[in-house]
């Protein structure tokens, strides 16, 4: 019952800052997104958020998060379950099509779902496979399409986690046509022909993502909530302008020019209210954290580590980057999901005396210590400024290492750092945060923690269905973290974006991805 209520408590919070207006909506118009860097696929074979962001525009995923992030339906409208929970099996809305005309079948389902499982086939390997294939749990042993409005899934084992797999955003698992591929079964240049309420028009890299409505799309009977439900569009266009620079970016917003900024510095909030901008915010699952290279030599020691840890002043770290939105949190486990506990809170305390004795007894000798970062996104950088003056101050050589984002990026691919400041995409359940945090940095260098005992209690914990032992299970990573201390976290960034004065219906959510349906523009 406690997990429940604070569920609904969670689903409040969120829904509370949504600017809604009491009037029918307008049609036509353009409405103009700021993104802060082009999006890297329109197959999602690349992806990150941005393309995230986009591509759920232009396609339709089988099942999707709500606003309370529970699953619900989407190309899909109901699904069922067998007794033994080991076959599911979802019924696509009727008279569905693609931005071509054709009709959607479920056959369109299994065949992109095999495309992209065969990894042998793709230079990009998709990104979940791991998910899906037995190495962090259950495993998809089969998809079948019996006829053209049902899908067919089958498991290897129960499993509390499928449903939860299946909705992720950076999965993205949904329909598209198979004639986006060529007879060289490569995806054809520039096509992106799904079933979404928006098509796209144009893509100029570097510069500009356009979308047109589309009039075909026959949104979903159940009520509009994340991305589930109905999508039904208002604006004539959505139209992504990169913008990386983002006193650029509130300065397109203010003079007309951009109807919508995300991640607005919170700091920042009262000079653009104040200036006729709409501010809107979201508590969020955006994991803001201070990475660890756990095979760097110096870093090895947990001692190095733990010194590092009591030299962070995490409640005044939160505090000054979210303006006090958001609380401190270490751990893996968000304010805004429905396991936390003030467990997740403990954490070795801020002590620049104790940092001082371990560094001795580690013996350390001065050598540097590295935080790689980027200005393209300000709060990593004020991140890793605040910490290095931090670790400075009790006596650690730490330097600044300042890269351009794709740079980071990539050694963050390849695990080529010592420190790291760095953030994560929302994801809605702690089993998926684990899942992408521990692992064998030789077989995946983006995973940061080394250990057998808390990956075993992880696939544990995503097998387990009773939510109460789920949260036990948690805890007792948790407590694994803080002896093993493999990575820092910080806080939750907190959603903050900014509307221009005349946009309507524009809502943030704890999953943090821009929604253009729905909104629309007063005259």
């Amino acid at each position: 019952m406690k997990t429940c209520l604070r569920m609904a408590a969670v689903a409040a919070l969120m829904l509370m800052p949504d600017m809604t207006f009491a009037q029918a909506p307008q049609k036509g118009g353009t409405l103009t997104i700021a993104l802060n860097s082009d999006i890297r696929s329109l197959d999602a074979s690349r992806r990150d958020a941005n393309t995230d962001t986009v591509l759920n525009h232009i396609y339709e995923q089988l099942v999707a998060y709500r606003d309370d992030l529970s699953v619900g339906p989407a190309l899909a409208d109901s699904w069922d379950i067998s007794a033994d929970k080991m076959v599911y099996t979802f019924h696509l809305r009727p008279d569905v099509v693609y931005h071509n005309g054709d009709a959607v079948r479920a056959a369109d389902v299994k065949w992109l779902w095999d495309r992209r499982m065969n990894t042998a086939k793709t230079d990009n390997p998709w990104v979940c496979v791991p998910n899906f294939d037995g190495s962090q749990g259950f495993k998809v042993v089969a998809v079948e399409a019996p006829d053209d409005r049902t899908v067919v899934f089958k498991l290897d084992q129960p499993s509390g986690m499928f449903l939860i797999r299946i909705a992720s955003i950076a999965c993205n698992v949904w329909a598209a046509s198979p004639k986006n591929v060529g007879p060289d079964d490569k995806w054809i240049a520039n096509s992106a022909i799904g079933s979404g309420p928006f098509k796209l028009k144009e893509w100029k890299k570097e510069q500009q993502i356009v979308l047109e409505r589309f009039d075909g799309y026959k949104p979903s009977k159940a009520p509009g909530s994340g991305y589930s439900g109905d999508r039904t569009v208002n604006v004539d266009t959505a139209r992504f302008v990169l913008i990386s620079d983002k006193s650029s970016a509130e300065a397109a917003l203010l003079a007309g020019q951009v109807d919508v900024m995300q991640t607005v510095p919170a700091t920042h909030m009262d000079d653009l209210k104040g200036k006729g901008a709409q501010i809107v915010y979201s508590p969020s699952l955006s994991f803001t954290a201070l990475m660890v290279q756990t095979r760097d030599p110096l870093l090895s020691d947990v001692r190095m580590r733990r010194a590092i840890a009591q030299s962070i002043d995490l409640k005044q770290i939160a505090e000054v980057k979210t303006a006090g939105l958001a609380n401190y949190n270490p751990s893996a486990v968000a304010q805004s999901s429905a396991y936390f506990d003030d467990a997740f809170l403990n954490w070795p305390p801020y002590d620049p005396e104790a940092a001082k004795a371990l560094l001795k007894e580690a013996g350390y000798k001065g050598q540097p210590i590295k935080i790689q970062t980027n200005t393209r996104y300000p709060g990593m950088y004020d991140n890793a400024v605040l910490i290095q003056a931090m670790l400075t101050s009790v006596g650690m050589n730490a330097q600044l290492d300042v890269l351009d984002w794709a740079a980071q990026l990539e050694n963050f691919l390849a695990g080529k750092f010592q420190l790291q400041s760095f953030g994560f995409s929302p994801l809605a359940d702690p089993s998926l945060r684990y899942a992408g945090l521990i692992g064998d940095k030789a077989k995946d260098p983006t995973l940061q923690w080394e250990s057998k005992e808390a990956m075993a209690l992880n696939i544990e914990a995503m097998r387990e269905t009773d939510t109460e032992k789920r949260l036990a299970l948690f805890k007792q990573i948790h407590a694994l973290m803080v002896k093993d201390l493999p990575i820092f976290g910080l806080y939750y960034t907190p959603i903050v974006d900014a509307a221009a004065s005349n946009v309507r219906d524009y809502k943030v959510w704890a999953m943090d991805r821009v929604r253009a349906w729905h909104v629309w523009k007063a005259k």
